[in-house]
């Protein structure tokens, strides 16, 4: 662990070793768990698949007195990742990003809650010369029980490796129309979807929408990667779909479901809400450009 401090008896405290990280965390990242799923599933992975992230991650707190305050990942390609901070000022801005450029020199982008990813981006600005521009504005939503699940036919299934060639396709052409970029290369995301069982689709005579599960909580799990192509939206596929998943999941034994939806996108908040999602609060992504 190494650490920087500043008079006011706020510091940055850096670890290389992800459990002894996730231990530090866990307890603040809890206290809101629908917000934090993003950083506790990121925090699941790191220990439980330490190869998952192949570049050099940056895992910190921001202390005040000894009381974590703020929570500060990054897994490359990724951008920053920021929990909800307890505190945000100007000084203990300046201590992140300060650490952080000392340990990257450059940043894509910073995803947080709403006032702590804009805090950061300023600051980060303020301190390299870059400007930062808004790149994708989400809520957070939280289910705990299905409301309701239309008659739309079909069934959800298990994606098999027969479906390799569409999962690629589907991945590509979500990853496009929702991000304008592929983080993932298509073949490591399909393989690791298809080992770990993470991809479902609704199928009515042929496979029509998609959706996966993907990291856990201590108490919940992530639905993401929701596509339904052009051709079959609008028929109650992908609420089905997204209904029938939530449901497999909490018949697992999750107390809870999450999701991201871009707020862009009407239609499908609605349907998640329709579905039992209760919107939690806002995140904003921002990206650099120097």
């Amino acid at each position: 662990m190494v650490g920087s401090a500043h008079p006011t008896i706020m510091k940055i405290q850096r670890f290389a070793d992800a459990r002894q990280f996730y231990e530090r965390v866990k307890d603040y990242l809890l206290q809101q768990e629908a917000m934090h799923n993003l950083n506790l599933g990121y925090c699941n992975r790191l220990v439980q698949s330490p190869d998952h992230y192949q570049e050099q991650n940056y895992l910190a707190i921001a202390e005040s007195k000894s009381e974590v305050i703020g929570v500060v990942i990054r897994t490359p390609p990724f951008g920053l990742l920021l929990s909800v901070m307890s505190t945000i000022d100007a000084n203990i801005m300046a201590l992140i990003v300060a650490d952080v450029h000392d340990f990257y020199k450059s940043l894509p982008g910073v995803n947080a809650p709403i006032n702590e990813s804009k805090a950061f981006a300023q600051a980060w600005c303020d301190y390299t010369g870059n400007k930062y521009k808004l790149k994708l504005a989400t809520r957070v939503f939280q289910l705990e029980k299905v409301q309701q699940q239309n008659s739309t036919p079909g069934d959800l299934r298990l994606a098999t490796v027969k479906e390799k060639e569409l999962l690629k396709r589907w991945y590509e052409e979500f990853c496009q129309e929702a991000l304008d970029e592929i983080n993932v290369p298509s073949d490591t995301w399909v393989e690791r979807q298809l080992s770990q069982n993470n991809a479902y689709l609704w199928y009515n005579q042929a496979p029509v929408s998609m959706a996966c599960r993907t990291r856990s909580t201590p108490n919940g799990i992530a639905v993401s990667m929701v596509y339904t192509p052009p051709e079959y939206r609008r028929q109650g596929y992908a609420s089905n779909c997204v209904a029938a998943l939530s449901q497999e999941l909490l018949n697992q034994g999750y107390k809870y479901c999450f999701l991201f939806a871009d707020l862009a996108n009407s239609t499908s908040n609605h349907i998640y809400q329709e579905i039992g999602y209760q919107p939690i609060g806002d995140w904003q992504e921002y990206s650099f450009v120097e």
